[in-house]
């Protein structure tokens, strides 16, 4: 996939995974790179830069493998941001469906 096709929705994929639930740093990059091909090196850079913006808040909980975890939890900030988001994505990809000559329900 497009390096800048991913970097223009890893956002939205990242506030997307937390809106489903709490998840450590780990857990979230996996997540993630299970569908996109980024890297940890990607993604914990990203989550700091979202921390400082407010979209959601950290807390430490014990891991039953060893030391504590660093979970990632939404704030109402970054619920309300992955909404916009997912709506501008949704209305996008019609958009460029719509350009390509699909009527947005076709996969090739």
């Amino acid at each position: 996939m497009n390096t800048q096709f991913k970097k223009g929705v890893l956002e939205l994929c990242v506030l997307s995974q937390l809106r489903q639930g709490d998840k450590y740093g780990y857990e979230l990059a996996d997540a993630v790179g299970k569908q996109i091909d980024v890297s940890e090196g990607t993604i914990y850079p990203l989550l700091k830069r979202l921390r400082n913006e407010g979209y959601f808040e950290v807390y430490l909980k014990e891991s039953p493998t060893g030391p504590a975890r660093k979970y990632y939890r939404l704030t109402k900030k970054g619920c309300d941001t992955q909404a916009a988001l997912e709506k501008e994505w949704n209305e996008f990809t019609l958009c460029v469906s719509n350009l390509l000559g699909g009527d947005g329900n076709d996969q090739g």
